[in-house]
């Protein structure tokens, strides 16, 4: 059952016209399904009030799509959001007269530049979606990761944890450890779009029945794996800090660090600024930060004013 995993950014409720509602916290949950293709949506509901809910749903994403009806500093918030998230693919979709000559000012030096651009077709944009689903996925055996999205118990069943596998493979009576923690959960079942599979691959989005931990040991962003992560609670690094971002980060200011779907508090407790944009910067976390090796994490300044997402950081 091939799957994408897709951000819907810019136009609230806009999925409502590509997909079925499944379920909905920070982020709203879509889901689409033709054939054997299904398509995850995730759309940011508490976006502008709340920044992470932007940065969970590009995070999440392997596919953007950018609804531009309105270029306004939301539109160049989300815009910049993805990149710093590394989307790799994505659509722009064209509305309220809005038309293509107008993005170039908008995504110059960014990944976005490359992204195809359509006029508001929800059935096309539909279509397009299951196709980019129904690719051929090249198989990626190893030790598995999962990135955890939600946990819930269920009577019966125990803890039950929804997330998108990152690497490897995932198979029944893998023993995964919890990140960060000391706890390992057997995988007793697994459901992909509420039908059983005996394994899932990379960019399947899950649901896992899990033997040995609880679902309050499984907060969003909790890594499960198998495999050998990297964790951090200094990072020090060259950081890339947006052209565009004017706020003015110093020895003491409060970021937060996003990797995967783990948002983490940290402090900056050495910047050595030499205006260029490129500060060399430690930082201090609240909590451990779970990541492979070759990451990067995106630096989000919560009181940024017009533009809250910072730039990126190596991951040492």
């Amino acid at each position: 059952m091939p799957n994408l995993n897709a951000a819907v950014i810019g136009s609230p409720g806009y999925s409502k016209q590509l997909g079925k509602m499944s379920t909905e916290t920070d982020v709203t949950f879509y889901d689409l399904k033709k054939g054997e293709a299904t398509v995850t949506m995730v759309e940011p509901s508490r976006y502008p009030e709340k920044i992470q809910s932007l940065y969970y749903s590009a995070a999440f994403a392997d596919h953007a799509v950018l609804v531009a009806e309105k270029l306004d500093q939301y539109f160049g918030e989300s815009l910049l959001m993805i990149n710093a998230c590394g989307v790799p693919e994505g659509t722009i979709v064209l509305r309220n007269y809005v038309s293509e000559d107008q993005l170039p000012m908008f995504t110059r030096g960014t990944s976005l530049q490359g992204y195809a651009v359509m006029e508001d077709d929800p059935i096309g944009l539909r279509d397009k979606l299951i196709a980019l689903a129904e690719r051929p996925r090249p198989a990626q055996p190893g030790p598995a990761t999962m990135v955890v999205d939600a946990a819930f118990n269920v009577r019966g069943i125990g803890a039950v944890a929804l997330g998108t596998v990152k690497s490897g493979m995932v198979r029944r009576h893998d023993q995964l450890r919890a990140l960060p923690g000391d706890k390992v959960a057997e995988v007793r079942s697994i459901q992909k779009h509420d039908e059983d599979f005996e394994e899932a691959g990379v960019g399947d989005h899950v649901g896992l029945a899990l033997k040995g931990v609880e679902a309050s040991d499984l907060d969003k962003g909790t890594v499960l794996t198998a495999d050998t992560l990297k964790t951090a609670t200094t990072v020090t690094g060259q950081a890339s800090i947006i052209p565009y971002f004017q706020a003015q980060l110093h020895q003491g200011s409060t970021v937060h660090l996003g990797h995967w779907l783990q948002f983490n508090l940290a402090r900056i407790t050495e910047m050595e600024d030499r205006g260029d944009k490129k500060p060399l910067v430690t930082l201090a976390l609240e909590r451990p930060l779970v990541y492979p090796p070759g990451a990067r994490a995106v630096m989000i300044y919560l009181d940024g004013g017009r533009l809250r997402v910072a730039g990126t950081i190596p991951l040492p």
